[in-house]
């Protein structure tokens, strides 16, 4: 059986770190990405392609070329206020992006797929921990899309034979160890990057949208978890349907959540002087707290998180910052 796995969007920051576990697991990731929003300079571990997903004959093309027996697919926008301000652009590219991707698919007759979905699709959850089983009511086209495609995966599976695992992830963060790559979105909306350069001077305060929430601090909670530690799941989740698994979906998360201000106080104390902040109103759709239950996939993939305390994030971004940082001749003393 082939060990070649196309990588659509692997090019991106949570696909380039999938491609290096899945270089250090045995497999040949074939990057497939157009690069309006990843970095070349982010594939180090097999071939580019360079394509979109809604070409459907160059979809094809690679899969066949590259003798590729599964598909990892993270080629999709993923700015919420972006997808409420262009929500055809969303559904343009995670939509029928997906769909064709799909149909190439069963063109090749390639039939497993690992899909990078999130907890948006949950939208703002009346209990915590979020499993698998809370309700799916998404409240931004982003987290609509990405549930479309569940859905569809679910069908495909009933009439195709595809068999798929839905990676609903909670917060990505942190950067690689080794220090190979790291998290570059234009523009930057991540709460520890943009935390991280307001401390390193390269951009102004960051702010903090509520501090009126149910909260012990007032502010908003998220779990965080490492983006190896995601990367790490991919991989799994490969394995597992690999073995002739079920499809599913699953959570991946820790189990424990930070707040704003939590996540401020350990920058501050990484970088060794306070971070500038300024509070401003909550955004609409901001949920109070977003906790993962990750027990699933503890049980069905053998996976939990191994690098996702808040030292290590942080550590890890701080010196992928540090380093963006210095190159550029940001920083300011």
């Amino acid at each position: 059986m082939s060990q070649s796995v196309l990588v659509t969007g692997g090019a991106g920051y949570i696909g380039s770190h999938a491609c290096k576990a899945l270089a250090q697991a045995g497999y040949t990731p074939v990057t497939y990405d157009n690069l309006s929003r990843g970095h070349r300079h982010a594939v180090r571990w097999g071939p580019l392609v360079e394509g979109d997903v809604a070409d459907r004959a160059t979809v094809a093309a690679a899969l066949k070329q590259h003798h590729a027996s599964s598909v990892m697919h993270f080629a999709a926008f993923a700015y919420v206020g972006e997808s409420g301000t262009d929500p055809a652009l969303y559904y343009r590219n995670n939509v029928i992006g997906t769909l064709t991707l799909l149909e190439a698919m069963r063109e090749t007759g390639v039939d497993r797929l690992v899909f990078s979905s999130t907890c948006a699709t949950y939208g703002l959850p009346q209990t915590m921990p979020i499993g698998e089983s809370t309700p799916q009511l998404p409240v931004n086209p982003y987290g609509e899309t990405k549930l479309a495609i569940e859905r569809a995966l679910h069908w495909y599976g009933e009439a195709y034979g595809l068999r798929s695992v839905a990676l609903r992830y909670f917060n990505a963060s942190g950067c690689d160890r080794g220090g190979e790559i790291g998290e570059e979105h234009d523009p930057e909306t991540h709460l520890i990057p943009l935390v991280l350069r307001a401390a390193l001077g390269s951009m102004p305060p960051v702010s903090i949208f509520g501090t009126d929430y149910p909260t012990p601090d007032g502010t908003a909670i998220r779990d965080y978890i490492h983006v190896e530690d995601l990367a790490r799941a991919h991989v799994r989740a490969l394995d597992h349907l690999a073995q002739g698994g079920a499809s599913a979906a699953v959570n991946l998360g820790t189990g424990r959540g930070y707040s704003v201000r939590e996540i401020i106080a350990a920058a501050a104390k990484a970088v060794g002087h306070d971070v500038p902040y300024r509070e401003a109103p909550r955004r609409a759709g901001d949920p109070a707290a977003l906790v993962a239950d990750p027990s699933l996939a503890a049980s069905l993939l053998g996976w939990r998180a191994e690098c996702s305390d808040l030292d290590t994030i942080i550590r890890t971004a701080l010196a992928w910052e540090m380093r963006r940082h210095n190159t550029s001749g940001a920083a300011r003393e």
